[in-house]
């Protein structure tokens, strides 16, 4: 039997996929952050790389007076679009808030993403989701995230730090394949787009 093809029931199995599997980092996270340090954010998610980061987006707030050392990558994401689009910082709950939000768009982007190249590459899916987790931590958390300002140098981070992120983003790889496989499976025996 042949395999069905279509871009947009990968991308919307992958969006579901990347949208759960942020929930279950969010809650990975939790666990394992309160565990290791005793203390939990309120909406699950715990990075641990925290900390005002020189230029970009840590530069911009802290000229602004918008800038806590205490806000993750995704907090600080929502305070800078606030400063940036409406000159108003956020309050810590306004980003803890925005902070989700960003973290699960993110994530199920990601996952749409990698729903949809798997249509075309069906190889992108070896490995039960571990490489694709890998490749989301090499390039956000290790490139982009700092390289934009979001976060401090990979450098001014300890190995434990390193783990616990690359620990995170293999629970939300294999995840978003687990549950990718069941949602394109479901969109498959329906007509349903």
């Amino acid at each position: 039997m042949k395999r069905e093809v279509s871009l947009f029931k990968g991308a919307a199995a992958g969006l579901v996929a990347g949208f759960v599997a942020s929930w279950v980092m969010n809650q990975f996270q939790a666990k394992l952050g309160e565990s290791l340090s005793g203390r939990q954010k309120s909406h699950g998610a715990q990075s641990e790389q925290s900390g005002t980061p020189e230029g970009g987006v840590g530069e911009f707030l802290k000229k602004r007076g918008a800038e806590d050392s205490e806000d993750d990558a995704a907090e600080r994401t929502a305070n800078f679009l606030s400063v940036a689009a409406f000159n108003k910082p956020l309050s810590k709950g306004e980003k803890d808030l925005g902070g989700t939000i960003f973290h699960y768009a993110f994530g199920a982007g990601t996952g749409a993403l990698y729903g949809a190249a798997s249509e075309v590459v069906p190889f992108v899916r070896t490995g039960l989701g571990l490489p694709f987790g890998l490749g989301v931590w090499a390039v956000a958390d290790e490139f982009v995230v700092p390289a934009l300002g979001l976060s401090k140098s990979p450098s001014e981070y300890s190995a434990s730090i390193h783990g616990y992120a690359l620990c995170s983003h293999l629970v939300y790889g294999l995840a978003t394949e687990l549950t990718h496989r069941l949602t394109r499976r479901a969109l498959s025996t329906r007509e349903v787009f």
